[in-house]
């Protein structure tokens, strides 16, 4: 996409991580968090100047906040997501965060049932919290990731994960991740996907969010639409510095109607919630590009 920066893998090499864990052992998160405080004004309000504007924007013309206002928020954003990465280290170096989740009964209902359901995530908030805690004893929980993501990254979700029934289904370029969600799904597992980037596929539903059309992949509701699954919303957001709040919601639609009309209400729930929860945590928006004009 023209303009993006963000590559969407996380910030570093594999020495520093590495560090970074060993460290977080050690000190507390607040020491980093000051760090990041100061750290994100050099390196990604002046370095980094396409994830900057395209923040500001957003604070701009989706929350209609002033100048001055959009240009503190987008250092408060950015601050944010620095803070978000330290917490997803200090979970890798065996630190826990009092997490609250929110219609976990929604969760329970799912997860008791043979059948299959999924999962609808975003790049909002820090969704690899929902990973440690909404864990099924009898449902194997499927996490569609990013391929890309640095081999430290990998190996640290991988380490986590090693006593748990939780597997990672990379994206894959030749569209093979596809058979592992469908064999998983005819098993009667669960299948978490994030419904808000595109990545280049050119199957797109678009639909109004904060006011302006945006697209969102087609993939994720037709999944869905496909099986007549249920189907939930999950999205973790950092409510203290050192508690996050899980919110569960289940999106509702006529598993009777046509899968064209499925798919659009799917759509429409997903949105929904997605929108709710940016307004109620705008700061914690990490799509670095231009949402609205992809």
């Amino acid at each position: 996409m023209p303009g993006q920066q963000w590559k969407g893998n996380t910030y570093g090499n594999g020495w520093m991580h590495r560090w970074l864990v060993k460290m977080l052992r050690i000190i507390d998160v607040r020491i980093l968090y000051a760090f990041v405080s100061i750290f994100v004004i050099p390196v990604v309000l002046v370095v980094n100047s396409a994830s900057r504007s395209t923040i500001y924007r957003y604070f701009r013309s989706r929350h209609h906040r002033g100048r001055l206002a959009s240009a503190w928020l987008t250092y408060c954003n950015h601050c944010m997501m620095g803070q978000m990465v330290i917490d997803r280290f200090a979970m890798y170096a065996g630190r826990r965060f009092k997490v609250d989740v929110e219609g976990y009964d929604h969760f329970l209902s799912l997860a008791g049932k043979p059948d299959g359901f999924v999962q609808l995530s975003a790049h909002i908030g820090n969704y690899e919290i929902a990973g440690y805690t909404l864990v099924a004893e009898r449902k194997a929980f499927n996490a569609l990731v990013f391929a890309g993501e640095k081999a430290t990254v990998m190996e640290n979700r991988n380490r986590m994960f090693a006593h748990t029934n939780i597997r990672m289904i990379p994206i894959m370029p030749d569209m093979s991740h596809l058979f592992a969600i469908d064999a998983a799904l005819a098993n009667g597992e669960t299948v978490s996907i994030p419904a808000d980037r595109v990545n280049g596929s050119p199957r797109t539903v678009v639909h109004s969010l904060l006011g302006a059309d945006a697209k969102f992949p087609l993939g994720p509701f037709r999944i869905v639409a496909a099986r007549s699954l249920d189907v939930l919303a999950v999205n973790v957001m950092k409510t203290g510095l050192r508690n996050y709040t899980i919110f569960v919601e289940p999106l509702h639609y006529d598993k009777d109607a046509t899968s064209t009309v499925k798919t659009a209400q799917i759509a429409d729930a997903y949105v929904a919630a997605l929108e709710d929860k940016i307004r109620r945590f705008p700061t914690q928006w990490f799509n670095y590009f231009d949402f609205w004009q992809q």
